[in-house]
Protein backbone atom coordinates (compact mmCIF):
# COMPACT_ATOMS: atom_id res chain seq x y z
CA UNK A 1 0.00 0.00 0.00
CA UNK A 2 0.94 3.29 -0.30
CA UNK A 3 1.91 5.64 2.43
CA UNK A 4 -0.40 8.12 3.05
CA UNK A 5 -0.71 8.99 6.58
CA UNK A 6 2.06 10.09 9.17
CA UNK A 7 2.26 9.89 13.00
CA UNK A 8 4.53 13.01 14.62
CA UNK A 9 5.27 12.51 17.69
CA UNK A 10 5.63 16.29 20.14
CA UNK A 11 4.88 15.11 23.31
CA UNK A 12 8.19 15.78 24.83
CA UNK A 13 8.59 18.31 27.53
CA UNK A 14 11.75 19.84 26.18
CA UNK A 15 13.81 20.43 29.05
CA UNK A 16 17.17 21.05 27.21
CA UNK A 17 15.63 24.31 25.65
CA UNK A 18 14.34 25.76 29.05
CA UNK A 19 13.77 28.77 29.64
CA UNK A 20 12.71 29.24 25.87
CA UNK A 21 10.54 26.32 26.05
CA UNK A 22 8.69 27.33 29.09
CA UNK A 23 5.98 28.34 27.73
CA UNK A 24 5.95 27.44 24.21
CA UNK A 25 6.53 23.76 22.52
CA UNK A 26 10.57 23.54 21.59
CA UNK A 27 9.38 21.78 18.05
CA UNK A 28 7.86 25.99 17.58
CA UNK A 29 11.42 27.02 18.60
CA UNK A 30 12.21 29.16 15.05
CA UNK A 31 14.94 27.89 12.64
CA UNK A 32 16.04 31.27 10.87
CA UNK A 33 12.01 31.99 10.04
CA UNK A 34 10.09 28.41 10.74
CA UNK A 35 9.31 26.54 13.00
CA UNK A 36 11.25 23.09 13.42
CA UNK A 37 8.03 21.30 13.22
CA UNK A 38 7.19 22.83 9.71
CA UNK A 39 10.40 21.85 8.41
CA UNK A 40 9.15 18.01 9.27
CA UNK A 41 5.67 18.53 7.88
CA UNK A 42 7.20 19.97 4.93
CA UNK A 43 9.48 17.33 4.67
CA UNK A 44 6.31 14.67 5.27
CA UNK A 45 4.00 16.61 2.24
CA UNK A 46 7.06 16.59 -0.08
CA UNK A 47 7.25 12.73 0.29
CA UNK A 48 3.69 12.24 -0.57
CA UNK A 49 2.06 12.47 3.12
CA UNK A 50 -1.34 13.82 2.76
CA UNK A 51 -2.96 13.12 6.62
CA UNK A 52 -0.60 13.83 9.87
CA UNK A 53 -1.71 12.86 13.17
CA UNK A 54 0.26 14.71 15.95
CA UNK A 55 0.65 12.74 19.13
CA UNK A 56 0.50 16.16 21.94
CA UNK A 57 0.41 17.08 25.72
CA UNK A 58 -0.61 19.61 27.95
CA UNK A 59 1.15 22.87 26.53
CA UNK A 60 1.21 22.49 22.86
CA UNK A 61 -1.52 23.99 21.57
CA UNK A 62 0.37 26.64 19.78
CA UNK A 63 1.23 23.54 17.06
CA UNK A 64 -2.28 23.43 16.92
CA UNK A 65 -3.10 26.47 15.98
CA UNK A 66 0.04 27.40 14.05
CA UNK A 67 -1.60 24.49 11.33
CA UNK A 68 -4.78 26.24 11.60
CA UNK A 69 -6.40 29.16 10.14
CA UNK A 70 -5.68 32.63 11.71
CA UNK A 71 -8.15 34.68 9.97
CA UNK A 72 -7.07 38.03 11.38
CA UNK A 73 -3.76 37.75 10.25
CA UNK A 74 -4.57 36.67 7.42
CA UNK A 75 -7.07 39.87 6.78
CA UNK A 76 -4.66 42.28 8.39
CA UNK A 77 -2.29 40.84 5.85
CA UNK A 78 -4.42 41.40 2.70
CA UNK A 79 -5.86 44.80 3.75
CA UNK A 80 -2.06 45.98 4.20
CA UNK A 81 -1.32 43.99 0.65
CA UNK A 82 1.07 41.87 1.58
CA UNK A 83 0.55 39.56 -0.29
CA UNK A 84 3.49 37.04 -0.38
CA UNK A 85 3.28 36.99 3.60
CA UNK A 86 -0.21 36.24 2.80
CA UNK A 87 0.25 33.48 0.86
CA UNK A 88 2.82 31.94 3.30
CA UNK A 89 0.66 32.14 6.24
CA UNK A 90 -2.42 30.86 4.09
CA UNK A 91 -0.79 28.05 2.84
CA UNK A 92 0.32 26.28 6.47
CA UNK A 93 -2.71 24.98 7.08
CA UNK A 94 -2.97 24.09 3.68
CA UNK A 95 -0.14 21.33 3.45
CA UNK A 96 -2.24 18.52 4.31
CA UNK A 97 -5.22 17.05 6.63
CA UNK A 98 -4.47 17.49 9.86
CA UNK A 99 -5.51 15.60 13.48
CA UNK A 100 -4.11 15.95 16.89
CA UNK A 101 -4.25 13.33 19.74
CA UNK A 102 -3.39 13.91 23.01
CA UNK A 103 -0.43 11.41 24.89
CA UNK A 104 -2.64 10.82 28.44
CA UNK A 105 0.97 10.34 30.20
CA UNK A 106 4.54 10.24 29.20
CA UNK A 107 4.82 6.55 28.46
CA UNK A 108 7.36 7.09 26.08
CA UNK A 109 7.38 6.66 21.53
CA UNK A 110 5.75 3.67 21.30
CA UNK A 111 2.92 4.55 23.48
CA UNK A 112 2.56 7.88 21.13
CA UNK A 113 2.18 5.46 18.13
CA UNK A 114 -0.31 3.66 20.02
CA UNK A 115 -2.19 6.92 20.84
CA UNK A 116 -2.49 7.48 17.07
CA UNK A 117 -3.08 3.85 15.74
CA UNK A 118 -7.21 4.65 16.31
CA UNK A 119 -6.52 7.03 12.66
CA UNK A 120 -5.44 4.35 10.95
CA UNK A 121 -6.88 1.56 9.07
CA UNK A 122 -6.01 -1.99 10.34
CA UNK A 123 -4.19 -2.67 7.65
CA UNK A 124 -2.51 0.39 6.40
CA UNK A 125 1.39 1.47 6.94
CA UNK A 126 2.63 4.62 8.61
CA UNK A 127 5.13 6.94 8.43
CA UNK A 128 6.52 8.38 11.71
CA UNK A 129 9.14 11.36 11.63
CA UNK A 130 9.83 12.68 15.31
CA UNK A 131 10.01 16.80 16.11
CA UNK A 132 13.61 16.80 17.05
CA UNK A 133 14.79 15.98 13.40
CA UNK A 134 15.78 18.37 10.70
CA UNK A 135 16.76 16.87 7.55
CA UNK A 136 18.24 18.78 4.69
CA UNK A 137 18.11 16.86 1.19
CA UNK A 138 17.50 17.14 -2.31
CA UNK A 139 14.97 13.80 -2.10
CA UNK A 140 13.38 14.62 1.06
CA UNK A 141 14.41 11.63 3.68
CA UNK A 142 10.88 9.97 4.46
CA UNK A 143 10.42 9.58 0.62
CA UNK A 144 14.06 7.62 0.56
CA UNK A 145 12.71 5.10 3.40
CA UNK A 146 9.33 4.79 1.41
CA UNK A 147 11.34 3.26 -1.82
CA UNK A 148 12.86 0.85 0.41
CA UNK A 149 9.52 0.12 1.72
CA UNK A 150 8.09 -0.07 -1.96
CA UNK A 151 10.85 -2.28 -2.67
CA UNK A 152 10.57 -5.07 0.20
CA UNK A 153 6.80 -4.10 2.06
CA UNK A 154 8.44 -4.87 5.36
CA UNK A 155 9.29 -1.88 8.44
CA UNK A 156 11.95 0.55 7.55
CA UNK A 157 14.33 2.76 9.49
CA UNK A 158 16.34 5.71 8.83
CA UNK A 159 20.02 5.48 9.28
CA UNK A 160 22.98 7.82 9.78
CA UNK A 161 26.79 6.74 10.31
CA UNK A 162 28.31 9.04 13.12
CA UNK A 163 31.85 9.25 15.08
CA UNK A 164 31.82 5.78 17.27
CA UNK A 165 31.94 7.86 20.28
CA UNK A 166 28.31 9.30 19.50
CA UNK A 167 26.86 5.19 19.32
CA UNK A 168 26.49 5.04 22.98
CA UNK A 169 23.74 8.50 22.64
CA UNK A 170 21.14 6.47 20.10
CA UNK A 171 20.18 3.41 19.17
CA UNK A 172 22.45 1.47 16.72
CA UNK A 173 21.68 -1.38 14.29
CA UNK A 174 23.70 -4.28 12.95
CA UNK A 175 23.14 -6.39 10.04
CA UNK A 176 24.15 -7.06 6.39
CA UNK A 177 24.34 -4.59 3.57
CA UNK A 178 22.26 -5.09 0.83
CA UNK A 179 23.36 -2.23 -1.23
CA UNK A 180 25.29 1.44 -0.88
CA UNK A 181 22.11 2.77 1.32
CA UNK A 182 20.26 -0.26 2.27
CA UNK A 183 20.91 -2.55 5.40
CA UNK A 184 18.81 -5.36 6.56
CA UNK A 185 18.79 -5.50 9.98
CA UNK A 186 19.42 -7.81 12.39
CA UNK A 187 20.01 -6.83 15.54
CA UNK A 188 18.93 -3.53 16.94
CA UNK A 189 20.64 -1.99 20.26
CA UNK A 190 19.45 0.63 22.24
CA UNK A 191 22.04 3.46 23.38
CA UNK A 192 24.81 0.41 23.83
CA UNK A 193 28.34 0.92 25.23
CA UNK A 194 30.95 1.14 22.52
CA UNK A 195 31.98 -2.07 23.09
CA UNK A 196 28.53 -3.76 22.30
CA UNK A 197 27.79 -1.37 19.62
CA UNK A 198 27.32 -3.37 16.46
CA UNK A 199 28.32 -0.52 14.05
CA UNK A 200 28.32 3.12 13.74
CA UNK A 201 25.07 3.53 12.20
CA UNK A 202 22.35 4.51 14.81
CA UNK A 203 18.60 4.97 14.04
CA UNK A 204 17.12 8.76 13.54
CA UNK A 205 13.94 9.45 13.95
CA UNK A 206 12.20 8.82 10.64
CA UNK A 207 10.68 5.20 10.35
CA UNK A 208 8.01 3.64 8.17
CA UNK A 209 5.55 0.90 9.79
CA UNK A 210 3.59 -1.87 8.48
CA UNK A 211 0.41 -3.32 10.30
CA UNK A 212 2.83 -6.69 11.36
CA UNK A 213 4.46 -4.08 14.60
CA UNK A 214 1.07 -3.06 15.51
CA UNK A 215 0.21 -5.70 17.66
CA UNK A 216 3.76 -6.03 18.80
CA UNK A 217 3.57 -2.48 20.19
CA UNK A 218 0.14 -2.83 21.88
CA UNK A 219 1.63 -5.88 23.93
CA UNK A 220 5.21 -4.45 24.28
CA UNK A 221 6.47 -4.46 27.82
CA UNK A 222 7.86 -1.48 29.75
CA UNK A 223 11.26 -1.02 29.58
CA UNK A 224 13.59 -0.25 33.05
CA UNK A 225 12.34 2.97 32.30
CA UNK A 226 8.93 2.33 32.69
CA UNK A 227 8.42 3.18 28.94
CA UNK A 228 7.32 1.68 26.37
CA UNK A 229 9.75 1.78 22.98
CA UNK A 230 9.59 1.23 19.67
CA UNK A 231 13.03 -0.07 19.95
CA UNK A 232 11.99 -3.06 22.09
CA UNK A 233 9.17 -3.34 19.42
CA UNK A 234 12.00 -3.62 16.92
CA UNK A 235 13.80 -6.22 18.86
CA UNK A 236 10.54 -8.07 19.63
CA UNK A 237 9.70 -8.18 15.79
CA UNK A 238 13.50 -8.99 14.91
CA UNK A 239 13.25 -12.36 17.34
CA UNK A 240 9.79 -13.12 15.94
CA UNK A 241 11.82 -13.91 12.70
CA UNK A 242 10.52 -10.52 10.42
CA UNK A 243 11.85 -8.40 8.74
CA UNK A 244 13.60 -5.23 9.34
CA UNK A 245 15.31 -2.57 6.66
CA UNK A 246 17.81 0.31 7.37
CA UNK A 247 17.95 3.29 5.13
CA UNK A 248 20.86 5.15 5.32
CA UNK A 249 19.81 8.58 3.47
CA UNK A 250 21.67 11.04 1.63
CA UNK A 251 21.20 14.42 3.26
CA UNK A 252 22.44 16.92 6.16
CA UNK A 253 20.86 15.75 9.08
CA UNK A 254 20.36 18.50 12.37
CA UNK A 255 19.72 17.07 15.44
CA UNK A 256 17.32 19.80 17.08
CA UNK A 257 16.59 18.32 20.11
CA UNK A 258 20.11 19.76 21.49
CA UNK A 259 21.25 23.19 21.36
CA UNK A 260 24.50 22.85 19.22
CA UNK A 261 22.43 20.78 16.62
CA UNK A 262 19.73 23.83 16.86
CA UNK A 263 22.43 26.22 16.84
CA UNK A 264 24.21 24.35 13.70
CA UNK A 265 20.67 24.43 12.03
CA UNK A 266 20.11 28.01 12.21
CA UNK A 267 23.64 28.65 10.70
CA UNK A 268 23.65 26.26 7.94
CA UNK A 269 19.93 27.07 6.94
CA UNK A 270 20.56 30.31 7.31
CA UNK A 271 23.21 30.64 4.97
CA UNK A 272 21.02 28.89 2.35
CA UNK A 273 18.23 30.98 2.87
CA UNK A 274 16.73 32.68 -0.39
CA UNK A 275 16.64 35.94 1.46
CA UNK A 276 19.28 36.72 4.00
CA UNK A 277 21.83 34.04 2.50
CA UNK A 278 24.42 35.96 0.89
CA UNK A 279 23.86 38.68 3.42
CA UNK A 280 24.59 36.03 6.10
CA UNK A 281 27.62 33.94 5.02
CA UNK A 282 29.50 37.65 4.09
CA UNK A 283 28.90 38.69 8.16
CA UNK A 284 30.00 34.83 9.22
CA UNK A 285 33.35 36.09 7.31
CA UNK A 286 34.03 39.27 8.89
CA UNK A 287 33.95 37.12 12.60
CA UNK A 288 37.33 37.24 13.79
CA UNK A 289 36.78 33.27 14.95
Amino acid sequence: MKIRKAIIPVAGMGTRFLPASKAQPKEMLAVVDKPVIQYIVEEAVASGIEEIIFVTAIGKRAIEDHFDRNFELEYRLEQKKKLKELEQVAGIGKLAKFAFVRQSKPLGDGHAVLSALPFLDFHEPVAILFGDDIIDSKTPALKQLMDVYEKYGDPVVALQKVPKKMVSQFGVIGGKKLSKTTWEIERFAEKPSLSDAPSDLIVIGRYILTPSIYPLLEKQKTGKDGEIRLADAFQTLLENKNALYGCVFEGVWYNCGNKLGFVKAQVELGIKHKEIGKEFKTYLKRLKI
